[in-house]
């Protein structure tokens, strides 16, 4: 039992890490926003490729669009950092449950 124990340990920390990488891409998604810059650039065409599939669903909401401001991008930033430490807590529950030292 102790093998899940670490299994999930290690699946805690990968899931933290992916994370905290989608973190630093949304907030530089949100930094670049409020500057002209070339929407076909490499940079720039990585950041909405990894970024859009987390504020889509946020973008069909409505009430998050107040003209020209969108708030789609701190709402899933926000929602990010719940999901993270939802999934990172149940990851280490489990792994100090099947005997892992977390």
């Amino acid at each position: 039992m102790f093998i899940f124990g670490e299994l999930f340990g290690a699946l805690a920390v990968l899931v933290s890490g992916i994370c905290q990488i989608l973190y630093w891409l949304m907030f530089a998604r949100i930094i670049i926003s409020w500057f002209p810059v070339d929407p076909y650039h490499g940079v720039v065409q990585f950041l909405i490729q990894v970024t859009d599939p987390i504020l889509s669903p946020f973008r069909r909401l409505p009430f998050l669009q107040f003209g020209m401001l969108d708030l789609s991008p701190f709402v899933a930033f926000i929602a990010l950092f719940f999901f993270r430490n939802v999934a990172v807590g149940i990851l280490v529950n489990l792994a100090r449950h099947f005997g892992a030292s977390y």
